[in-house]
């Protein structure tokens, strides 16, 4: 399972977005997710286009029960970004990785990925960035590093979904690195989760590569 970043790096629109406020590259098995458009207001041109890229998969699905079944799942990932939003995410992609690790079977790993902004206490990059997880609870595996973007801590948690969640009862990996602004008053979190506990280092490889590459600053 290895997960080189393209090589020339293909640009996104988003790079020259005047609110930018982080700058980072992801592996090309990463799609991003229109998180936007599915939480935009049902009258506005976002939410017009995404009905009408939809449209074809619906109706592709067999009429009754699985066709109402796609669509409980398409409300259900509404219902997701719509509380990922509100928790601060501002960037979301799904990861695809075939498992052809030592011991792997060839099936398709799947991971979400997340970039969330958190306000923060003044505090000088490097306390904020080891304080982030010295006060978090059930996080292992840490590391720090100085990286070109400034310090960065690294940790895992192992969580189970609630009953109430509606979500698998099956253990999550999540990986988290957590990066001060140079402003010192907010931190960037990204967060790969997956359920493929057993390949969590190479899900930390991937995390590591990713937060290597971030700028606070424009790179063009």
């Amino acid at each position: 399972m290895k997960e080189p970043m393209p090589n020339p790096l293909v640009l996104a629109e988003s790079v020259n977005d005047p609110r930018a406020e982080i700058w980072f590259a992801v592996p090309a098995s990463f799609i991003e997710l229109p998180m936007e458009d599915f939480i935009a207001p049902s009258d506005s041109p976002e939410a017009e286009r995404l009905r009408a890229s939809l449209a074809s998969l619906i109706e592709a699905a067999p009429d009754g029960v699985p066709r109402r079944q796609f669509i409980a799942q398409l409300a259900f990932g509404q219902e997701l970004f719509k509380a990922l939003r509100e928790g601060g995410t501002s960037y979301c992609s799904l990861g695809l990785h075939r498992d052809d690790a030592e011991g792997g079977d060839g099936r398709t790993l799947i991971s979400l990925l997340t970039v969330a902004w958190r306000g923060i206490a003044w505090s000088p990059p490097s306390v904020s960035a080891a304080r982030a997880v010295a006060t978090a609870e059930q996080h292992t595996h840490i590391e720090y590093a100085d990286l070109p973007c400034g310090p960065v801590s690294i940790s895992e948690t192992v969580r189970i979904p609630t009953a109430a969640s509606g979500l698998a009862q099956t253990p999550l990996l999540q990986i988290h690195a957590h990066l001060p602004h140079p402003d010192g008053r907010r931190m960037a979190v990204l967060t790969l989760s997956t359920a493929a506990v057993a390949r969590r280092e190479q899900y930390r490889s991937i995390v590591n590569r990713i937060a290597e590459l971030v700028s606070f600053e424009s790179p063009l």
